[in-house]
């Protein structure tokens, strides 16, 4: 998946900067910016933003500027296309362009829109000018204000149909670490998020998995270390689960296991395990079913199938099939729900 941050030109340049390379070193592809907040009181558009811009463009992120027509004046250009000589990659048009105008845009930039309010008949008028979807981009709103944000299924079923269209489908997370003003209660576009900022990982990869998201950027200003750490594992597609093995079967632990294409709403299986060369001997299980969270191996038993490693998703019968070698920590069992179609996971130690 890929994952971005979220840039206020009201907040100093050496701090904007640095969260640039943080971000960027963590794996983040994009940042989004606005070029008319209310807020952002007091900036000097023409040479501080610039400046800004200038970093995002060398840092090779995909710049999405939330921008109106009002912006050429604040940023002393004459048309669109100068923006991208200023390392705009995406337009967010939320008012002010016809729909000629906005066929005619994609072809220089990638053009995005408020995902909630895109109408029927404007993807008629889009397409009756030859546009082409793959140029365009359906963002979910941040909301400030308190039980105004989404659902999972209100996004995922917006997302599920532009998607089908070729439209790439983004949303937000709150921060943890430096909330945004003026209300400072996270910036998050699923309602339930708000009150789990700490679970940045999981917050991201739930709109990814189950809200159909392509893109997951950060709504705050910034996230603790150790959700940085956990954003550059998810930015590669993978996340780490604490989890407890058996002695002898630490080998899996530290390498990253990829779910199958083709997943099981019951297991994760390893992709990687089938290349075990080893001959496992059935163990006697005295538990009578298997929970959730439980790592097992596939013994001789199983055929052709020996070696496969699988964690279980939720709980199942025992079978003397498969040698139980060890569990996820209960901490991290929400996990499981979201770790599928081809995504990886990292045992780790806690």
């Amino acid at each position: 998946m890929k994952t971005g941050i979220s840039i206020y030109f009201s907040n100093e340049m050496e701090k904007n900067e640095k969260l640039i390379k943080k971000a960027v070193k963590n794996g983040a592809a994009y940042a989004f910016t606005s070029l008319h907040i209310p807020e952002e009181t007091g900036v000097d558009y023409r040479q501080g933003i610039r400046q800004l811009l200038n970093c995002c463009r060398e840092a090779k992120l995909n710049l999405i500027a939330d921008v109106g027509p009002e912006t050429y004046e604040k940023l002393g250009v004459a048309n669109m296309e100068e923006l991208k000589s200023l390392g705009i990659t995406h337009v967010r048009l939320d008012y002010g362009f016809s729909p000629r105008e906005v066929v005619e845009i994609s072809k220089s930039f990638h053009v995005v829109f408020n995902a909630s309010t895109i109408m029927e008949e404007e993807l008629l008028e889009w397409k009756r000018y030859g546009a082409d979807f793959t140029r365009f981009a359906a963002c979910h709103n941040f909301y400030p204000k308190q039980f105004t944000a989404l659902s999972l299924n209100q996004v995922k079923e917006i997302n599920s149909r532009l998607k089908y269209l070729g439209f790439t489908t983004m949303a937000f997370v709150p921060g943890n670490l430096i909330l945004r003003g003026p209300l400072f209660e996270g910036l998050p576009t699923i309602e339930a998020h708000r009150n789990s900022r700490d679970e940045v990982a999981y917050n991201m990869l739930e709109l990814f998995m189950g809200g159909d998201c392509d893109v997951v950027l950060i709504g705050d200003v910034d996230i603790k270390e150790q959700d940085w750490e956990a954003v550059n594992c998810i930015s590669r597609g993978y996340v780490e689960l604490e989890a407890d093995l058996l002695p002898e079967y630490e080998f899996v632990r530290d390498q990253i296991h990829h779910d199958r294409p083709d997943s099981s709403e019951f297991i994760f299986r390893s992709q990687e395990s089938r290349l075990y060369q080893m001959d496992i001997e059935p163990v006697e299980n005295e538990m009578r079913f298997r929970k959730a969270g439980s790592i097992c191996i596939s013994n001789r038993k199983y055929a052709r199938y020996m070696g496969e490693l699988e964690i279980a998703r939720v709980d199942l019968p025992m079978d003397e099939r498969l040698n139980v070698i060890g569990q996820i920590k209960e901490k991290d069992l929400k996990f499981l729900t979201y770790i599928q179609k081809g995504f990886g996971v990292k045992l780790i130690l806690d």
